[in-house]
């Protein structure tokens, strides 16, 4: 009952007003919907999608899954995240029982419970980046490794396998997960050692490397023969680059370990801007995990945390540190809670103990009810706090609007406002990576095609088609001199500049510039 109670609560922070919140709908997240859409209609569900940097295939697959089924709208581009992001508070539950051996029921349920209203978890299962694929992968596999190893059965180590197989094909981040495979198996190496059970131990993890690797051949191949796209976007952001390095480094690591309790991600996008990734609360709890932790380490009779013999708290330091290296080696908007999404779940974990160590230090110190007050306290000031910090003080603040792209949005219901009888003409005067690359259209057109696209199929124009080619016409600002007006004109620039109203108010004298919903438009009507 317990679980299931942490479950709906994860299951409202992540679908709660989930059509409206994050506002917008950010050019990452529109590229996603439009290449899942001409898979749809093509068939070719690619390994990698090479545009925009390049992004590994599963959530275009998702993507298209969802828009299958719920049709083509902003909501069924999020609805694959919000649906991975509540499953992974449910695997992070299973993997601390797994973890602790069962013996710390609390932790596991508290280790849920603390994903399942953090704000940094929440975040990115509502917005649709492939990111969050990432914890999901991890605490599943991780999950059926620890239970390969207990129960010595084939099939478990079989189902790892294909979970860390299919974190390759998520984000970049997860190629820092494989030391950390390494190192759980050799973990498990040392008890399979001292019972003299080696031949056991080769043939369980020999089937789960296996696994592993036949399900992210296809993509390994990919790259073997396509290299500019495996080391294409971490070569842009790393560290390296810098004019020094060792100094970039040293920064970046202390901003990255100060990200949870004093200062973290900037980017309304990825964070209430500034604030720590973990609230006060779950600072303090995880700042208590590691000491309970390390001391449980140095001494294995502590009674606060005697896991189990595989040094618990060796692996989850270790998970820490190898998914935190995806934002330490970079330079670019550091501490970056996107790209560290992976220690997250080591995160909640961790916060956990601390927790059920303070819990248990207070029993013999205070009556059963001032415990019962306190933990009742605790939990409903987590949960609202939680809600508080997402759907209000964030959701609310003008900064999210932006970071969105709300803006692009409204050009596209601007566009499609008009008759269908009007040529309308996006003049996108925005950088960003060129779509195809290099002389394609910049990246946030992404957004205003998605949009016409679903205003399209909401309308009735796409029955009996999967995709079309956009309502609009879109050019960039220097190709200004391609446009030949109908007789019913409508040009609109993605970002209001006065410079491109005024070239094109001497190109075409009897236009007249409009304005709706804070969006000016050139409108041509010849008579």
């Amino acid at each position: 009952m317990l679980l299931l109670a942490v479950m709906v609560v994860a299951v409202f922070f992540r679908f709660y007003q989930l059509d409206k919140i994050p506002p917008g709908l950010y050019p990452d997240v529109a590229i996603n919907g439009n290449d899942a859409l001409q898979s749809l209609q093509t068939g070719d569900y690619k390994l990698f999608y090479p545009e925009n940097n390049g992004r590994e295939g599963l959530i275009m697959w998702l993507d298209a899954l969802s828009i299958y089924l719920f049709g083509i709208n902003v909501l069924a581009l999020k609805i694959p995240a919000a649906l991975v992001g509540t499953l992974t508070v449910w695997g992070i539950y299973l993997l601390a029982r797994q973890l602790f051996d069962r013996k710390k029921e609390a932790a596991a349920l508290l280790s849920a419970f603390f994903c399942a209203t953090s704000f940094w978890h929440v975040n990115f299962s509502r917005i649709g980046f492939r990111a969050i694929l990432i914890p999901f992968c991890l605490v599943f596999s991780f999950y059926f490794l620890w239970r390969t190893f207990k129960e010595k059965k084939i099939w478990l180590a079989i189902m790892s396998g294909i979970f860390f197989g299919l974190g390759f094909y998520t984000y970049i981040s997860f190629r820092l997960a494989i030391p950390l495979l390494f190192c759980a198996l050799g973990l498990w190496l040392i008890p399979y050692f001292k019972q003299k059970n080696i031949g056991q131990f080769v043939k369980l993890s020999t089937a789960m490397l296996l696994a592993t690797f036949f399900v992210a051949l296809p993509i390994g191949v990919y790259f073997l023969r396509h290299p500019a796209d495996f080391f294409g976007r971490a070569a842009q952001t790393s560290i390296l680059i810098a004019k020094n390095p060792l100094f970039e480094l040293g920064k970046s690591l202390v901003l990255h370990l100060g990200m949870f309790n004093i200062y973290g991600d900037g980017n309304w996008r990825h964070n209430f801007a500034g604030a720590p990734e973990l609230n006060l609360l779950v600072g303090i709890a995880f700042l208590a995990g590691l000491f309970v932790l390390l001391k449980s380490n140095l001494n294995s009779s502590s009674k606060l945390s005697k896991f189990d013999s595989n040094n618990i708290f060796l692996f989850l330091l270790l998970w820490l540190a190898f998914m935190l290296l995806p934002g330490v080696l970079t330079s670019e908007g550091i501490p970056h809670a996107l790209r560290t999404i992976g220690v997250i779940p080591a995160v909640m974990i961790i916060s956990a103990v601390g927790t059920v160590a303070v819990y248990d230090w207070l029993k013999p110190r205070l009556s059963k009810i001032m415990l019962g007050a306190i933990t009742v306290v605790f939990i409903v000031a987590v949960i609202a706090q939680g809600y508080w910090q997402y759907f209000v003080a964030w959701a609310q603040n003008p900064n999210v609007q932006g970071a969105f792209t709300t803006r692009y949005v409204n050009v596209a219901n601007l566009a499609v406002s008009f008759p269908a009888d009007y040529q309308t003409v996006i003049i996108v005067n925005e950088n960003g990576v060129p779509v195809p690359y290099p002389n394609g259209i910049p990246m946030p057109a992404q957004t205003v095609i998605f949009a016409e696209t679903a205003h399209c199929y909401e309308s009735g124009c796409l029955i009996g088609k999967t995709w079309y080619s956009p309502h609009s016409t879109y050019l960039k600002p220097e190709q200004l001199d391609q446009i030949v007006p109908g007789r019913k004109t409508v040009i609109i620039p993605m970002k209001d500049d006065s410079a491109i109203f005024g070239k094109l108010s001497q190109m075409f004298p009897q236009g007249q510039i409009k304005q709706k919903n804070n969006i000016r438009c050139l409108e041509i009507i010849k008579n």
